[in-house]
This record gives structure tokens, C-alpha cells and sequence, in this order.
């Protein structure tokens, strides 16, 4: 049930524990996709994971801005800090607890929300306010998941098939020639730079002319299954925390 369609009342009979919040970011993605990109492929992968479980499940608003400032140099890119972040996903989540909501799956759509989504769901299941885990779609995509880069071929694929209005057709030729192969600036398995702008030049990372809409409709299958066989397993996980040894 998708909780701000909903009433109060409801969300007051629904019988189920489980919930499912997205989030994303809203950064550059070159100049042939939305800024929003991050935010609209965790929903679509969210919506199409619930759509394979039987259980019932609470669907949260999406939280729309992340940890991106690496994208600073580019106009429209939002972010927060790293802990105001995680102080504000972990709160909603236990608002979600609050009504009974307490297991949660967070779907991630930004690879700079990893680190501090691992930790939100620690920090929160160790209280025992609640258990939840992050998942993020690009990670659960198979093969794949090796040519995820910042606007590449993944993300355009999987908007490709999602919103295709939203991409810039026109600008396909240009978001390739500015782009990078790859991310980061590496010697001795060190990345040396902070900012995207350091090594590309228009945000893209990876060939999006690579992600068509029948990539796009395998990439949602294989996140979408993903996702489901992943809320099995936490409305039906024993989630009380071990002994001391």
C-alpha cells in the first residue's frame, strides 16, 4: 500500500510489518537524463518488487536527496551531510516503527548513500527500534552490475524503460563524447579525486548509448526478483539479536 495514498485509518488496518522506503538523490546525470534519476529508478524497482510478493507492504514516500557532493560543480545537484542523512532516514524509519512498520527494506538508488545506508540499518536494528537492510537495485542486477557507472548505460536503460519521456533522445551523442570510461582517477588502487568534475567532463560515466529499453526491461526483472526473494526473507527472518558470549 502506498502510504501517502492511503488514509490513516487505512493504514491503522493494515496487518503487516513490513515496509519498504525508497531512496535516492537528485545530482546530475549528464546532459541526457533527469536529476532525478537516482529517485525515479528506486521507485520503479520498489513498486515492481512489491508487485512479485504476497505479503502486504508499506510503500513510503520516497526520500528524494542523498549524500551527492561530488556532483557539486554541477547546477541543480542537491545534498546533505553524510550524518544529517543518516539521522533523517533513520527517524523516519522509526516513525514507520512507531505504527508497527518494523522491519523495512530501504531500496537505494545512489551508490554515495551505500555506506551510510549499511550503517542506518545496524545502528537501528541494534537499538531494537527496528530491523532494517538497504538494497541497492544496481548491485542485484547480475553481470550487469560491472558496467554500472553515473549515467551509463544502466541508469539510462532502466529509464529507458521507466520514463522514457524523460530522457534527452538528442543528447545521447553529446553525453558520450564528454563522459568517462570509467569512475575515479586510480594509482595504486587509490582514487585520487573527490569530485566528479575532476575526471568528466559533462557528469557521465560509462556509454549510455549502451542502455536501450530491452536492457532496461531485464534490469527491472532482475532487481524487481531480487527485491522480492529479499522481503521473504526479512518478514520471515528471526530478528532478535544474539546473546553475549
Amino acid at each position: 500500500m502506498n502510504l501517502s495514498d492511503a488514509t490513516w485509518t487505512e493504514i491503522r488496518d493494515l496487518e503487516t510489518n513490513l515496509a519498504v522506503v525508497p531512496v535516492g538523490s537528485t545530482e546530475q546525470h549528464g546532459p541526457h537524463a533527469p536529476l532525478g534519476t537516482d529517485v525515479l529508478t528506486a521507485e520503479a524497482v520498489a513498486d515492481a518488487g512489491l508487485e512479485r510478493v504476497d505479503h502486504d507492504v508499506v510503500r513510503a514516500p520516497a526520500i528524494p536527496v542523498g549524500i551527492a557532493e561530488e556532483h557539486r560543480q554541477f547546477p541543480g545537484t542537491m545534498w546533505v551531510s553524510s550524518g544529517t542523512f543518516r539521522d533523517y532516514v533513520r527517524e523516519a524509519i522509526e516513525s514507520l516503527a512507531h505504527h508497527g512498520f518494523d522491519r523495512v527494506v530501504i531500496v537505494n538508488g545512489h551508490g554515495g548513500n551505500v555506506d551510510a545506508l549499511r550503517e542506518v540499518g545496524a545502528t537501528i536494528t541494534r537499538t531494537g527500534d527496528a530491523y532494517a537492510v538497504p538494497f541497492t537495485w544496481f548491485e542485484a542486477v547480475g553481470d550487469h552490475s560491472a558496467e554500472m557507472g553515473h549515467g551509463g548505460p544502466l541508469e539510462t536503460a532502466l529509464l529507458r524503460h521507466c520514463e522514457p519521456d524523460l530522457v534527452r533522445e538528442d543528447r545521447i551523442d553529446e553525453a558520450r563524447a564528454g563522459g568517462a570510461e570509467r569512475w575515479g582517477e586510480w594509482v595504486s588502487h587509490v582514487n585520487l579525486a573527490y569530485d566528479s568534475a575532476e575526471f568528466t567532463d559533462n557528469g557521465v560515466v560509462g556509454d549510455p548509448k549502451a542502455g536501450d529499453n530491452e536492457r532496461g526491461e531485464e534490469l527491472l526483472e532482475l532487481a524487481a526478483d531480487a527485491l522480492a526473494r529479499l522481503l521473504e526473507a526479512v518478514a520471515e527472518r528471526d530478528v532478535s539479536r544474539p546473546e553475549g558470549r
